[in-house]
């Protein structure tokens, strides 16, 4: 079939009735075919009311529970340096806006559900602050801080803000911040490249050469919805139920503090440094054993977690970018799915072992990729809680140099590079970043600060740092005897705590000792209970 043909069969398709589509998508089985194999036709302008995607629908969820909370928004600031066209500038923003159509989106419900509703391209002002005199670096954190942490109204809008902080003539810095409703990091990346290419093409007198989207969001949201609920939902679910638990417990990490009624959304980071060498010799370990990088350090998370809880049966959600499909690659949207790995250790296994367990979970989750995490939390049906996320409570994500924005651009005598922000929140109890980079691998832990210290944090960090020298050098070894404490932890655990030796008064009974202590402190505090 041409695919014009593919274009008009899933057109047909969109348009049939509810009742009528699974009988149409079991049909397209039949005959070898599915929906994910044919082309995502543009119809949002036959439908005066857009449904949210399924990923939407869930944040819209969430916003309503706590819309002052800032931990779903997505920041990224950039460094201007050199004679800055502010016009031009402005322009590129204008240019994004017209071109992609999540941006000027707004949300609303009334009896029928929520929907998405679409604003005519309009232009959205960049407001320009001057930075004062003194303290630069500390202006500059401030300014992101704040604007990174300034919640949105999704039914207002707008959802996208941008500020400029002019710190001199030839010196700004850009703050743009989206609601994950509308994007993703994917399209954080799309955004900053594209406003680029705009603010190049706009500063020479110049239209920019975009390629022309095939579609927009909603026209994505309305095929998703059509494509899950005619079978393709149920046939990815069986796969998800039949590994996953819904009273599976949650991951009870040794903490701080102990865990609050309602969950907050602060949190904070630590960058980790890695060991010389370490990244380079994981994907050495990875292709001898015929898994990923991912895989490898998907893993040793695992192991550490286990370590850390006690607990052998556990999950880690994994974000994936969902973007398989030629019509999405360059669109701006929020198209990230969450999965949920499943791994059960057995301490006298080795690594290697554990490994080829977590590759055959990360092969499987790939291949029923689409399956929208609200969907799997729907049918599980997990105890809900306000406490912690339902199905995982930590999250790993791995990223490679392809698709995070590494060092700077030149644009003519315009110095481009990103800036660096101090995360104030995180979404779960803990979350372990990677980045794959020439350069070597680096990582990052975003933790919940109502439940731990950063000096526990730095410790966990160390832990693992230890295991992933100790896997490298031995990968077939028990995973019960991968060291994780370093030789000054060791001393300080097995000799420094255990010297108790000391000379005691046997000749006094407790109570004369107790007596004694109330002459000499009669004011201090003897017990405190609750």
């Amino acid at each position: 079939m041409s695919t014009m043909d593919n274009l008009a069969l899933v057109q047909r398709f969109i348009r049939l009735p509810d009742a009528q589509r699974k009988a149409f998508y079991d049909k397209l089985a039949s005959k070898g075919m599915s929906l994910a194999q044919l082309p995502i036709p543009a119809m949002r302008g036959e439908y005066p009311r857009l449904p949210l995607s399924f990923a939407q629908q869930r944040q819209w969820f969430i916003w309503q529970m706590e819309p002052q909370g800032a931990a779903y928004n997505l920041p990224v600031t950039l460094r201007l340096q050199g004679p800055l066209d502010v016009a031009a500038l402005q322009r590129s923003v204008e240019a994004l806006l017209t071109r992609h159509e999540s941006l000027r989106t707004l949300f609303s419900e009334d009896s029928q559900g929520a929907s998405q509703r679409l604003r005519e391209a309009e232009r959205l002002a960049i407001d320009v602050v001057q930075a004062t005199a003194g303290d630069q670096p500390g202006q500059i954190k401030a300014f992101v801080e704040q604007e990174g942490l300034r919640p949105f109204d999704l039914r207002e809008g707008p959802l996208l803000r941008l500020k400029l902080l002019r710190l001199g003539a030839d010196d700004h810095v850009l703050a743009m911040t989206l609601h994950h409703i509308v994007s993703d990091g994917w399209s954080m990346q799309v955004m900053v490249d594209e406003l680029v290419q705009g603010y190049a093409a706009f500063s020479l007198g110049r239209e920019p050469a975009f390629a022309e989207l095939p579609i927009q969001y909603a026209d994505y949201a309305l095929w998703q919805r059509a494509w899950m609920e005619a079978g393709e939902q149920a046939r990815q679910l069986g796969y998800w139920t039949a590994r996953l638990r819904a009273d599976q417990p949650p991951l009870e990490l040794p903490t701080d503090r102990s865990r609050p009624a309602v969950r907050s959304s602060a949190g904070r980071r630590l960058d980790i440094e890695l060991p010389a060498g370490i990244g380079a010799a994981l994907a050495e370990l990875a292709r001898a054993q015929g898994a990923t990088l991912f895989m490898v350090l998907l893993a040793s998370y695992q192991l550490l977690l286990q370590r850390y809880s006690g607990q052998h049966d556990l999950c880690v959600g994994v974000p994936v970018a969902n973007r398989n499909r030629a019509e999405t690659r360059g669109l701006i949207g929020f198209f990230v799915n969450t999965q949920v790995h499943r791994v059960q250790i057995d301490p006298a296994q080795g690594f290697d072992a554990l490994l080829r367990q977590v590759r055959e979970t990360a092969l499987g989750a790939q291949a029923h990729q689409d399956l929208p995490f609200e969907q799997l939390v729907e049918a599980l049906q997990p105890e809900r809680s306000l406490s912690h996320s339902p199905l995982f409570q930590v999250m790993f994500n791995h990223q490679s140099e392809a698709r995070r924005a590494e060092g700077g651009l030149n644009l003519a005598q315009l110095q481009v590079s990103s800036v660096d922000w101090e995360v104030q929140t995180s979404q779960f109890d803990l979350t372990l970043d990677t980045f794959e980079s020439v350069g070597g691998l680096s990582a990052s832990l975003t933790y919940a600060s109502d439940l731990f210290d950063g000096a526990t944090i730095a410790r966990m960090a160390r832990h693992w740092s230890n295991l992933l020298q100790a896997i490298v050098a031995d990968p077939a070894r028990a995973l019960a005897d991968l060291p994780m404490l370093d030789r000054d932890e060791r001393e300080r655990a097995l000799n420094g705590w255990n010297a108790t030796a000391t000379q005691y008064p046997l000749q006094r009974s407790v109570q004369q000792l107790i007596a004694e202590q109330v002459a000499r402190t009669p004011d201090a505090e003897a017990l405190v209970f609750g």
